[in-house]
């Protein structure tokens, strides 16, 4: 379930990270509020699967989503140009990130300790 809560929260940052364009510099009020709830939505969902996954490779993998994802929107949605290179550099952050889970151990992150009253 962690790895599904990841994914969600990997496509919230595609939202709202296109969504910026949208914004004008949080001047426009409808798209910077859409872009705030899936701002939070996105770290909210990214903390729960953190619990699970260990930190860093739960952040390293909704990057990638995000990176990934905003560069297809961009590049099938939005009509930017495509890029050769851009491609390159996407393919080796999604490679980092593949290596990032091929490489992690499977015990979960520590527990924090409770908080005492």
């Amino acid at each position: 379930m962690a790895w599904f809560i990841l994914i969600i929260a990997g496509l919230c940052e595609t939202g709202w990270a296109v969504g910026l364009k949208y914004t004008a510099g949080f001047t426009r009020l409808w798209p910077t509020v859409w872009v705030i709830i899936a701002m939070l939505l996105s770290f909210f969902l990214l903390a729960r699967a953190a619990r699970t996954i260990h930190p860093p490779t739960a952040y390293s993998i909704w990057v990638g989503i995000g990176v990934l994802g905003a560069w297809i929107v961009s590049v099938t949605i939005l009509k930017d140009p495509f890029r050769l290179s851009q491609m390159l550099f996407v393919t080796l952050i999604l490679a980092g990130v593949i290596g990032l889970k091929l490489t992690m151990t499977s015990a979960p992150p520590a527990a924090l300790p409770a908080a005492t009253p």
